[in-house]
């Protein structure tokens, strides 16, 4: 099942597909880690639900709703992915 990062709930593990967005900020996105077949998990929100902060490599990142949006993640990759 496919999904965006914006989608992922709290605490949900999921693997990065692919990134629907153009030029430098897919260039940003990936060298943050944010490469098709990484684990990713949300981690929580802001009081306002934007930004969200996402586990990825081990490393906590923030991105706002605009950049979580274009991230799409595949669900269902259970609960031994390694992060």
């Amino acid at each position: 099942m496919e999904k965006t990062l914006l989608a992922l709930p709290e605490g949900v593990r999921a693997r990065v597909g692919a990134l629907d967005i153009p030029g430098e900020g897919k260039r940003r996105l990936m060298d943050l880690g944010f490469t098709p077949g990484t684990p990713v998990e949300c981690l929580f929100s802001a009081p306002s639900g934007d930004p969200r902060a996402y586990l990825v490599r081990g490393t906590v990142i923030a991105l706002r709703d605009s950049e979580s949006g274009a991230v799409k993640v595949t669900l269902g990759a259970g609960d031994g992915l390694p992060l």
